[in-house]
């Protein structure tokens, strides 16, 4: 079985019990509290009533970042937005649930033997839960007991993690994490203890996990605005800032050639706070907007943020998201302007930014039949850093920091912007997609040259343990913003000992029929939160 971070999630899975005395929502409230690590809705009486109770436990679950799933109903699932899904043998097949779901839900199959698992397709699917191991009394249709060691059979073949589930407590649970098992499934150990608490708490250890205090949503708008623009850094160290956030505008004082962009980081389609911490997003957040400033030559004065925050939101993950915000704003020499605050059903960041131009402004169409098109860096890791993620394969630690934490390339822009370099963008759609904006905003057509391609040694690796073709991951890719470019070839080798990464992708010719020209078949743009 393969080792994951993901199995980590599911050290402590809870199910909650709708035929126990205790409400769903106290379950849930002290198995998190004790630690639990993911937790799954499971009520075959479920009616439209129960609706209110299910988006309570989501809100509950993903306040404290906990994923949350949803068992048997793909409708249910969809409908509340849960983090995924369930399914026993005899339900709806996981392909189904995942085209409804999308492709990054958590996607778990119930599976009880070895011949069982031979005779099911666990292509999509992220875990198995695997038993009964002990005899338990919650699931009357369950199978019978398979003991310590069928959960050893199952979890040696098995490609995904494995979750054991019946029957277990606080004083097995060791044993089944030493035949094999990631995580351990309980309902009953907790719901029809004398003592919940107690009883979870010792799962919770046995598990190996800590307690945990209960984040609860945000309330307080002005109060949290205040220790927003607080935490982000409010402006007024910042020269170019004369009124920083506070009033109902900033002032910015007389600056150059003033560039603006903007940008939206959609909960979903941007990013996931399964995978990265609320901090992590915040400097996500500026460097991407920052470098359109790059690309433009321009350097950051400003940045303001449009906050839509959905109602699990906790106060600390604000002041974390603006932690990241800041410590990002700091490292350019920019401060915060201001923003606004609302709620809604996602996470969504819209960003602004404002910067001080120079004497040239890089545009797309200022390529010309017989340069060369270059990148300043690697290009393709942030793609595989966000399959990394998604797979929860964590053997790429350089990938997926690529993907986290871009970095906006305004050391490169300088080297362009003193060699007169006149066609300049980010790679933020993939090489493909950006090429194709350069070739169509210039009337030319560009055609990429894979022989000069510098591939990373990360990339490359990942590339051969997954069957990839490095060069098409690199065409494709996605998210990388480094910096795009056309030049006459003679400017790039004058320049070529100040940009150490840079390297040649193609060649910008006459308009032929298509815009490029060279790529691997099938190699497409990427497309952000595309299924």
């Amino acid at each position: 079985m393969p080792e994951s971070k993901f199995a980590e999630q599911l050290r402590f899975y809870f199910i909650v019990d709708c035929e126990a005395d205790l409400s769903v929502e106290r379950q849930v409230e002290i198995a998190l509290t004790a630690g639990a690590t993911i937790v799954q809705y499971r009520n075959k009486r479920f009616s439209g009533r129960d609706f209110e109770s299910v988006e309570a436990i989501r809100r509950l679950c993903a306040a404290q970042q906990v994923p949350f799933i949803v068992n048997d109903d793909i409708v249910l699932a969809r409908a509340v937005g849960a983090d995924g899904i369930h399914l026993g043998q005899s339900d709806e097949k996981h392909a189904l649930a995942r085209k409804i779901l999308g492709k990054y839900a958590i996607i778990g199959v119930s599976v009880s033997t070895v011949e069982e698992l031979e005779a099911t397709n666990l292509t999509g699917c992220d875990y198995i839960g695997t038993g009964p191991v002990f005899e338990t009394g919650t699931k009357p249709d369950a199978n019978p007991v398979i003991g310590l060691s069928g959960l050893a059979r199952v979890a040696e073949r098995s490609p995904v993690p494995v979750v054991a589930i019946g029957g277990i407590a606080a004083q097995n649970a060791q044993q089944c994490f030493s035949a094999g098992a990631c995580g351990i499934s309980v309902i009953s150990a907790i719901t029809r203890a004398k003592d919940p608490e107690y009883a979870a708490r010792e799962l919770g250890r046995a598990c190996g996990l800590f307690p945990r205090t209960l984040r609860t949503p945000w309330d307080d708008e002005f109060e949290l605005i205040a220790k927003a623009i607080e935490t982000g850094g409010s402006g007024s160290e910042f020269p170019a800032i004369r009124i920083p956030p506070g009033d109902d505008a900033a002032l910015f004082a007389d600056f150059p050639n003033p560039v603006f962009t903007t940008d939206t980081q959609r909960e979903g389609i941007h990013f996931r706070r399964r995978w990265q911490t609320m901090e992590e997003i915040g400097q996500r957040a500026v460097a991407i907007t920052f470098s359109d400033l790059a690309a433009s030559y321009a350097q950051p004065v400003g940045f303001f943020v449009n906050l839509c925050l959905p109602p699990e939101t906790t106060e600390q993950d604000v002041i974390d998201l603006y932690r990241g915000i800041g410590r990002a704003l700091a490292s350019h020499g920019a401060g915060l302007g201001g923003g606004n605050l609302s709620s809604g059903p996602v996470l969504s960041l819209d960003l602004f930014a404002a910067g001080s131009g120079g004497r040239i402004f890089p545009l797309r169409s200022a390529a010309l039949p017989g340069d060369g098109l270059y990148v300043t860096g690697p290009i393709g890791l942030a793609r595989c850093g966000l399959e990394c993620l998604a797979t929860g394969d964590y053997a790429y630690p350089a990938l997926i920091e690529r993907y986290k934490l871009p970095r906006a390339r305004f050391d490169a822009a300088r080297v362009l912007r003193d060699h007169d370099v006149a066609c300049v963008m980010d790679i933020s759609d993939g090489l493909f997609g950006d090429a194709s904006h350069i070739a169509e905003a210039s009337g030319t057509t560009v055609c990429f040259e894979p022989d000069h391609f510098i591939i990373d040694w990360n990339l490359e690796a990942y590339c051969d343990a997954y069957g990839i073709d490095p060069a098409a991951r690199m065409i494709s890719g996605g998210d990388d913003y480094e910096l795009l470019f056309a030049c006459p070839p003679e400017r790039f080798e004058a320049m070529q000992s100040q940009l150490p990464g840079a390297f040649r992708v193609g060649s910008v010719t006459d308009r032929q029929e298509r815009s490029c020209t060279g790529a691997p078949g099938g190699v497409a743009s990427y497309r952000h939160g595309k299924p």
